[in-house]
């Protein structure tokens, strides 16, 4: 058998090392949010969080694995977003106009985080399919929070939970890249939930 082998190291971080590690991400956020994807480089996030310049691959292998944590703050942040009372579409339409609302909000960082998330960059691979099984976890959540659906009009919930991602990735790029109004893409991610999940 021939072939590269990736291994993956796990390792715990001290509280001073969780610390400077924030510092990276938050120093990521704050220059991307201030001139999108071309200002954010380790060179300069190392600047910013005060770190010597090495350090920033201790934690990350590139620019795109840091911007991908930042979006990763986004998925914690729509942990927290609930419609409590509402069927399965009202649910998932109220997360997903919180993310066009957040996303919307600061688009040189939406812009930012997209082009990272969407690389060709393998040292991200993990990091995204991190971020990825995050967000669906958030929105099976909305669609079936008893975990007792398994399905949605005969289409499993796995499946349900990629269209949903893809529509994501839709709403990200029509605020980003082609300058639609932010009360655009919120109708346009409500009709698609309904569309989706279905009314009860």
């Amino acid at each position: 058998m021939t072939g590269d082998v990736r291994i993956t190291v796990t390792r715990t971080l001290s509280k001073e090392q969780q610390a400077r590690r924030a510092r990276l991400v938050g120093a990521a956020r704050e220059l991307a949010s201030e001139g999108g994807y071309s200002a954010v480089t380790m060179h300069d996030v190392a600047d910013r969080a005060g770190v010597a310049r090495a350090t920033v691959y201790r934690y990350f292998s590139s620019k795109d694995h840091l911007l991908t944590e930042v979006a990763s703050e986004w998925a914690r942040v729509l942990a927290d977003v609930r419609a409590p009372e509402a069927d399965p579409a009202e649910r998932l339409s109220v997360l997903l106009e919180a993310l066009v609302d957040l996303a919307a909000a600061n688009l040189p960082l939406t812009s930012a985080v997209v082009q990272a998330v969407t690389s060709q960059d393998a040292g991200v691979d993990e990091s995204r399919n991190e971020l990825f099984g995050y967000v669906r976890d958030g929105f099976s959540g909305a669609i079936d929070p008893d975990g007792t659906l398994g399905s949605v009009a005969g289409v499993s919930l796995e499946d349900v939970e990629a269209v949903v991602g893809q529509l994501v990735l839709s709403a990200l790029i029509s605020l980003t890249s082609l300058a639609r109004p932010r009360d655009e893409v919120r109708s346009m991610v409500r009709t698609a939930a309904r569309l989706i999940v279905g009314s009860r």
